[in-house]
């Protein structure tokens, strides 16, 4: 199916090729800031033509260190500087959607959901007319949310077709105070990519679907066939085909 893609990071990609060409997989492909400072682009083109099959693909940006949300400019510049490399790998690959983290911490934000929120818009103001440009969907994806509503005041302010939500069922499962329902009723109408990984809600252990307690059927009854992105963020090969077959079994 077009719309499931399988989480690799750039820097692994070639380790798994054999069962990634066989199966014929569709791609999100994290790129981490350290193969950013390293890819060439021979090496994005190498990688088009490894992808013979013309899969589906989606990326996902790099995030430790940066934050779309600073309040320091320089920490800003840099933030926004790393997005546009990413999107010009994107140029060559021409994904579908790119995956952010929002950078929201309550603390250290010191509850100030406003401030985050000023200091975001001056990061996504200017890196969603390239992805308008190149016709790629923005996906913001909750990381250490407690509730939806600070996610739901960017998408408000951005109002773009372009500009999105991951939603991220392992992050939701940690992180949430508040439940699925209320999640889903706040920012249904904005997911465009959904990340799908399990745990025990006392780490991001990225188990297969149905490992840990997250309630599945109950969030795919809520969602009622959504025409989204479906990512697998197991972390092992085996955990991954486990996924997918318990995916398949959710939402036939």
């Amino acid at each position: 199916m077009k719309n499931i893609h399988i989480h690799v990071p750039y820097n692994k990609i070639y380790n798994y090729i054999d069962t990634i060409q066989k199966e014929k997989l569709n791609l999100e492909i994290y790129f981490d800031s350290q193969s950013l400072d390293c890819i060439t682009t021979k090496d994005t083109e190498k990688l088009k033509k490894t992808l013979f099959y013309e899969p589906a693909l989606s990326f996902h940006a790099p995030f430790m260190d940066l934050s779309p949300g600073a309040v320091d400019s320089k920490v800003r510049e840099v933030t926004i500087e790393r997005f546009n490399q990413v999107f010009d790998i994107a140029e060559i690959l021409n994904p579908v959607s790119i995956v952010f983290h929002s950078g929201y911490e309550k603390w250290k934000y010191a509850f100030k959901v406003e401030v985050w929120l000023e200091a975001s818009l001056k990061t996504w103001e200017k890196i969603l007319p390239r992805a308008e440009q190149l016709n790629i969907k923005i996906a913001i994806e909750n990381i250490f949310e407690e509730e939806p509503e600070n996610l739901l005041m960017l998408m408000k302010e951005l109002s773009s077709p372009y500009f999105g939500v991951c939603f991220d069922t392992g992050h939701f499962n940690l992180f949430s105070k508040k439940s699925i329902d209320e999640w889903l009723a706040c920012l249904n109408d904005y997911i465009v990519e959904l990340h799908l990984h399990d745990n025990n809600k006392k780490f991001d252990e990225h188990l297969s679907i149905g490992s840990g307690c997250f309630e599945f059927e109950k969030f795919f009854k809520l969602l009622k066939n959504k025409n989204c992105i479906y990512t697998i963020e197991a972390h092992t090969p085996e955990e991954v085909f486990k996924s997918i077959k318990m995916l398949d079994i959710l939402i036939r």
